[in-house]
């Protein structure tokens, strides 16, 4: 469980959303900027309540992404078994195209692969979102056959037998 665990990246922290967490999440979930391409639908602040606050823990753990301190987005990881799960990550468009997002992806995925042993991890932005591509491709990521041509496109980043959470 994440409780607690900060994860520190070279331009990003990921600190575990708490209840107090609310207002501000709340506040991105309602902009049409930040929602795009999370469902691209505001999201009330009862649900961001229920989902995005660690009510959801173990099963899924959500964290703000900060860079220089400052709350700039959203990630967190879900499980799919015992060796794999997802990402799901939104920042604030301001602070979209520094490098945040991949810094932030490499943290999650050192931990999953390092600390809960995952050895598959899962992606899937909006086929369009071409800047959220690019950054999942940055972070290791690579796009894999699905079925279908759905607005999604699944991505997946494997770590090596041997070399769980060393990326690179």
């Amino acid at each position: 469980m994440a409780d607690g665990i900060v994860l520190d990246g070279v331009l990003t922290r990921l600190v575990p959303t708490t209840e107090g967490d609310v207002d501000l999440l709340a506040r991105w979930f309602a902009s049409p900027d930040f929602v795009e391409h999370w469902g691209g639908v505001p999201i009330s602040r009862a649900d961001v309540a229920e989902k995005y606050v660690g009510r959801r823990r173990p099963r899924v753990e959500s964290f703000l992404v900060l860079a220089e301190g400052t709350p700039v987005g959203y990630a967190q990881y879900w499980r799919d078994g015992v060796t794999e799960g997802g990402i799901d990550m939104v920042l604030e468009p301001a602070a979209r195209g520094r490098g945040l997002g991949p810094d932030a992806a490499r943290v999650l995925l050192a931990h999953l692969g390092g600390d809960l042993g995952w050895r598959r991890v899962t992606v899937d932005p909006a086929r369009g979102n071409l800047r959220a591509v690019r950054a999942w491709e940055k972070a290791g990521f690579r796009q894999v056959e699905s079925e279908g041509e759905g607005e999604n496109l699944l991505m997946e980043y494997r770590f090596s037998e041997g070399r769980l959470g060393r990326l690179g």
